[in-house]
This record gives structure tokens, C-alpha cells and sequence, in this order.
């Protein structure tokens, strides 16, 4: 059995993990689960999967979790709090696997640590490789770490990559990845209305089940961004060979563009447990619980680019990995300050490029080679959004 240590166990991803986790009990065994805050579900996985330690981020969290514990059957699961144990859950010799699915910068150091420790990370983190990209695919190569992308987009290139591919190879004779994008919900909306948008429209997203943060950014196409960030370090390629698609039925899940002029595409149902099950299968393949693809219920698939105009956190994105060094962490910290703000109805959607953008504006790129740089740099873009959003609302 492999152990498997699973980062923000009650999000989406985590949910959807434990699911897969429960149809092979005899090949998975869950050795830590982890939270920020949210105990009451935390609690109802414990009693199903009885791990042999959790963390709760929040202290205050940690220890009413562990008075819900007393008197229980699982009275003996140990409890940690904080950042730091994070990191310590995810190098526990018996842990195997670990997936990465802390949204955020918060992700970072425990994917990272993970990535040194030698494991097989699921990586669900984007964040994590859009600010260390470089530091993030040494600590792999250096560790002998496997790395396997959990995003569907880049679990579906993955797939579509030639037998025995492996990532940072330079010659794999594919020209192009089209990674493809539903739009979100207001890909039709006319621009002009964008300006009323609210964090519940927001959040509806029309075909995948995501937390609130992934949802806004859907709706941005900031997530498609941070995605072609993630593919340039992950598939070694440039941004010029990676186009955006605006997919809307959301069956393929991006493609990959051959010199000899095959397309190769990943098709299925949109359900995370599908890339789950694969990068935890891989190389060979079990079920995920997923009802398999009708492809006559679809009847239609389109295909459109993306308008700048529309989607102008997409073209920030393609801007701060061209400018490369920090402007990357910069990017996604003024990211998740701008949609925080909006989810809290302190700002316009519309705003949340406005921030970014002169966020970028006010900083220099500096060489991303040390984790300190890329820390400092996370922390400074975050001060500055947040000043940026005082002016706005002021």
C-alpha cells in the first residue's frame, strides 16, 4: 500500500482525492489529512479514513478540533497546527504520495518540501511552479522526486506527451499545446456589463465544481494565465507555443500539436477525479468513479479564441512570464489580493485586472534564483494590491 498525505484535504480537489482513495482502500492508505479552517468536514473524513495525523492551520481551529476528538473512536489521530507542519506532514517517511492542493502561495513551501523529500507530488498547487518554477523543477531533479499534474488541462498534455515523456525534455516533437478554456460564465456576457458582475455570478461556474478563488479566476481566464505559466515550466516550452482556446463544452481537455501535424487530444466527462485517478494509477490506470463520456449526449464541440479585451487578466499573464524573473509571483500575489477584495465586495470585478496590472507596474523583475527573492517579492506585491485597493475604494 502507499501512504498518501493529501494538502487542503477539504477543498474540492481533496474531496474528490478521498473519493478515489475509497475505491482502492487496498492501494491507498491515508496517512495525513490537512485544513485551514474547516474542521466539521475535516472531522467526517477522519471518521471515514482515519488517518494517523491532520493539521489545522488556524491554532484556535486546531485545538476545538481536538476536543472534538475526545471520547471518540478516532480519539488517537494526532493534531498539528500551523504553517510549518504542513511541511512536515508532507515528508513523513511513510507518506509516498502527496497531493498538493492548498490554493495559493499558501501551497508553496509544503509542495516544495515535498518536491526535495523525494515524493510523488500530485501537484494541484499552480501557484507553486508560477512562483518557483526553476527552483520548484531543480528540488524534483535533485531529489528524484515524481512529478504529476492534477490540473485537467495539464493531466490531459501529460497524457498526450510521447511514452516515457518526462517533464523539461527537449526533444518530444511537439510544436504547440492548445490549452483549452470554457470561457467561464460571462464569455458571452457584453463587456460593457462585466462592471456589475457579482462574487455569486462570479462563482457559478458553468461546468466544473471549484472552490470560490479557482472560480473567480475562471471567470478572468486568470487561471488560464497561471495555467500557460505552469505548462511553459512543466512541458518546457515558450509562451509563443502555447495558445489558449475557449472551449465552452469543456470534453477536451487540451491538445497537443505534433511537427508531422497530429493533433492528440484528452477527452473525457469535466470531473477532477479523472486526472485524480490517473496521476495516482500512473503509469497504469484504474477507475475513477466517473460515468464514461456519451459522446453523442455532446453532439457539438466549438472552439474560439480568446478576446484580450474580455479577458485582459490572460494577456497580463502572458506579459509577466515574457518579463520572467519575479514578475511571475508578482502576478498571482496581486491575483489573490485583487480577488479576496472582490469576494469581499470591496472592489468591481472589473477591478481585479485594474490592481493587478498596476501592481505589475510598480516593481522591477529580479531573478527569481532563491526562495528568499521569491518570498519577498510575494510578500511586497501583496502590500502594494493592497494599498492599490485603499486608493480604489477611497
Amino acid at each position: 500500500m502507499k501512504g498518501i498525505c493529501i494538502l487542503g484535504a477539504t477543498g474540492s480537489i481533496g474531496v474528490s482525492t478521498l473519493d478515489v482513495v475509497a475505491r482502492h482502500s487496498s492501494l491507498y492508505k491515508v496517512i495525513a489529512l490537512t485544513a485551514n479552517t474547516n474542521i466539521d468536514v475535516l472531522y467526517e473524513q477522519c471518521l471515514e479514513h482515519h488517518p494517523e495525523v491532520v493539521v489545522v492551520v488556524d491554532q484556535h481551529k486546531a485545538l476545538a478540533f481536538e476536543e472534538k476528538l475526545k471520547n471518540t473512536p478516532i480519539a488517537d489521530i494526532k493534531v498539528l497546527s500551523g504553517a510549518k507542519a504542513l511541511e512536515h506532514v508532507a515528508t513523513l517517511d511513510n507518506v509516498d504520495s502527496v497531493m498538493a492542493a492548498i490554493v495559493g502561495a499558501a501551497g508553496l513551501l509544503p509542495s516544495l518540501a515535498a518536491a526535495k523529500a523525494g515524493k510523488t507530488v500530485l501537484l494541484a498547487n499552480k501557484e507553486a511552479l508560477v512562483m518557483s518554477g526553476a527552483i520548484f523543477m531543480q528540488a524534483v531533479a535533485d531529489s528524484g522526486a515524481q512529478l504529476l499534474p492534477i490540473d485537467s488541462e495539464h493531466n490531459a498534455i501529460f497524457q498526450c506527451m510521447p511514452a516515457g515523456y518526462k517533464t523539461g525534455m527537449q526533444e518530444k516533437q511537439a510544436r504547440r499545446i492548445l490549452l483549452t478554456a470554457s470561457g467561464g460564465p460571462f464569455r458571452e456576457m457584453p463587456v460593457e456589463q462585466l462592471i456589475n458582475v457579482t462574487p455569486a455570478q462570479a462563482v457559478a461556474h458553468p461546468n466544473w465544481d471549484m472552490g470560490r478563488k479557482i472560480s473567480v479566476d475562471s471567470a478572468t481566464m486568470m487561471n488560464k494565465g497561471l495555467e500557460m505559466i505552469e505548462a511553459c515550466i512543466l512541458f518546457d516550452m515558450t509562451p509563443d507555443q502555447i495558445q489558449v482556446v475557449i472551449h465552452p463544452q469543456s470534453v477536451i481537455h487540451s491538445m497537443v500539436d505534433y511537427v508531422d501535424g497530429t493533433v492528440l487530444a484528452q477527452m473525457g466527462n469535466p470531473d477532477m477525479r479523472i486526472p485524480i485517478a490517473y496521476s495516482m494509477a500512473w503509469p497504469e490506470r484504474f477507475d475513477s468513479g466517473v460515468e464514461p463520456l456519451n459522446i453523442f449526449d455532446v453532439g457539438r464541440m466549438d472552439f474560439h479564441e480568446p478576446s484580450l479585451e474580455r479577458f485582459p487578466c490572460l494577456r497580463l499573464a502572458y506579459e509577466a512570464i515574457a518579463t520572467g524573473g519575479t514578475m511571475p509571483t508578482i502576478l498571482n500575489a496581486a491575483n489573490e489580493i485583487a480577488v479576496e477584495a472582490f469576494l469581499n465586495e470591496q472592489v468591481r470585478f472589473t477591478d481585479i485586472p485594474l490592481i493587478i496590472e498596476r501592481c505589475m507596474k510598480k516593481f522591477e523583475a529580479k531573478t527569481a534564483d532563491t526562495l528568499e527573492i521569491i518570498l519577498d517579492a510575494d510578500q511586497q506585491a501583496r502590500l502594494m494590491s493592497t494599498q492599490i485597493i485603499g486608493e480604489l475604494i477611497n
